[in-house]
């Protein structure tokens, strides 16, 4: 019969981070936040135009007020924040 050993497990990638309790509710709330503040603006009848500059060599250039178009072109790393844009 094989033993079982009580030893942790480790999941994560080399290198990456754990959050636990507070830390890790105030992070999801700045960036559920931050996601807001990004589109807020384009919103409703004055809603502003941003202009999304692409990276590389090209350097493509996007002017838009669609929301969905700006998150898409964003990269996000928080769990929050990626529920939010559909990731």
């Amino acid at each position: 019969m094989a033993s079982l050993s009580m030893a942790p497990i480790n999941i994560f990638k080399n290198g990456a981070d754990e959050e636990k309790a507070e830390t890790a509710r105030l992070s999801s709330f700045i960036g559920a936040i931050a996601i807001g503040d990004l589109v807020k603006s384009t919103l409703g009848p004055k809603g502003m135009d941003k202009i999304l500059l692409g990276g590389g060599k090209q350097g493509l250039v996007t002017v838009t007020n669609d929301g969905a178009t700006i998150l898409k072109s964003i990269g996000v790393d928080n769990p929050a924040a990626k529920v939010l844009v559909g990731e």
